[in-house]
């Protein structure tokens, strides 16, 4: 009897890990992620977790105080567009990349910085500059390979939306030694370098 007991047991204990291990790897067909890349426009608080000024933080009232009743870091009362968007495709708030913890990729995941731009030298030290993004980006696509297979990491983000919002702090920024030619170029530069490494995972 004890020995049925026992195996009772070991059965229900594999069966329930089995489970677990075919739901955590298993998404609707229909499922569609959402992966976001901007400034303050689409930031929900990453700047909170990056040594910077109180100056491109929002992690003070009166932000947040309409919906979320306190300061998330975003650059607003309320939501932002991002937001609304993940709601109307029956998603949950996309987290920011930089909360720290566990975090599940399956949904998407927003890596905007307030105060950023599409160069590098856009408020340097102070935010997550586009190309910095990018590279979590990459690190994103390497964990959802780990957790999906390189079949489901490529079905997800092959069908993901991926929304950009990012280059008018640059022309805050902007060196007057330099022509507006060659700056719109440069901006439209690294934008496009940006789509094309989002691009080359799809």
């Amino acid at each position: 009897m004890a020995n049925l007991s026992a195996s009772c047991i070991s059965f229900l204990l594999c069966f329930t890990t089995c489970i677990n291990l075919i739901s955590s790897h298993y998404l609707p067909e229909n499922h569609v992620a959402l992966f976001i890349f901007g400034d303050s426009l689409f930031d929900p608080g990453n700047n909170n977790y990056i040594n910077t000024t109180a100056d491109f933080r929002a992690n003070f009232y009166p932000y947040g105080e309409t919906f979320f009743k306190c300061p998330t870091g975003r650059f607003s009362d309320g939501r932002l567009i991002p937001d609304f968007i993940a709601q109307f495709a029956g998603l949950p708030i996309i987290p920011t990349y930089l909360q720290p913890g566990k975090r599940k990729f399956t949904d998407g995941v927003n890596f905007a910085s307030g105060g950023a731009g599409a160069l590098v030298e856009s408020h340097q030290g102070f935010v997550v500059d586009l190309e910095t993004q990018i590279k979590y980006f990459n690190k994103v696509e390497k964990s959802l390979r780990q957790e999906l297979g390189d079949a489901g990491a490529k079905k997800l983000m092959s069908k993901a939306v991926y929304l950009i919002s990012i280059g008018g702090n640059d022309y805050f920024t902007k060196n007057s030694s330099v022509s507006d030619e060659e700056f719109v170029s440069m901006v439209l530069g690294n934008l496009t370098v940006a789509l094309k490494v989002i691009y080359s995972f799809l």
